[in-house]
């Protein structure tokens, strides 16, 4: 990648991270988003209030990712965090989801989470099992199928965990 940034997303941004959310919501093998989510409503799942906080990835001014992120639970588990990545099906293979992924465990530990948990990685989705598990990400679990993917029926969701105390 050639000049990528990341920045924090804006209510302006939706506009070209809403056709990246679609489609990949659409192709059925990553998200359990439902498939006739209107703009409006996604809208509002990627791009909570804080403590949430979504960023997007741009080259040239090109919107090429997007990733969403703050506390799992609130209340008493709001020292472990989550995320969710979004990558532009025109940019994968170019380091977007790995740059996404470290800038949203730098994110968690300046903002003092012990840990980072995925709650929900579809197990045939390889290629991000692969990079998280690069990252120091764990499976701790995999409940099995629990999502229904439209090109290998019902698979495993995984739990994958990252402590960041050390």
């Amino acid at each position: 990648m050639s000049d990528p940034s990341i920045r924090p997303a804006t209510s302006d941004d939706w506009a070209a991270i809403w056709p990246i959310f679609g489609d990949i919501v659409a192709a059925g093998e990553t998200y359990a988003y439902p498939e006739n989510l209107a703009s409006d409503d996604a809208r509002a799942l990627w791009l909570e209030p804080p403590p949430g906080h979504a960023v997007v990835l741009e080259e040239h001014g090109e919107v090429l990712g997007t990733a969403k992120m703050g506390p799992n639970r609130p209340g008493r588990g709001s020292h472990v965090g989550t995320a969710s990545f979004m990558v532009s099906p025109s940019a994968r293979g170019r380091g977007v989801g790995r740059r996404l992924g470290e800038h949203v465990v730098a994110w968690h530990r300046q903002h003092g989470y012990t840990a980072i948990q995925f709650n929900a990685v579809v197990e045939t989705n390889t290629a991000a099992v692969a990079l998280w598990r690069s990252l120091g990400f764990e499976v701790i679990g995999t409940v099995p199928r629990a999502f229904d993917s439209r090109a290998h029926g019902l698979v495993g969701l995984q739990v994958m965990h990252l402590d960041l105390r050390s």
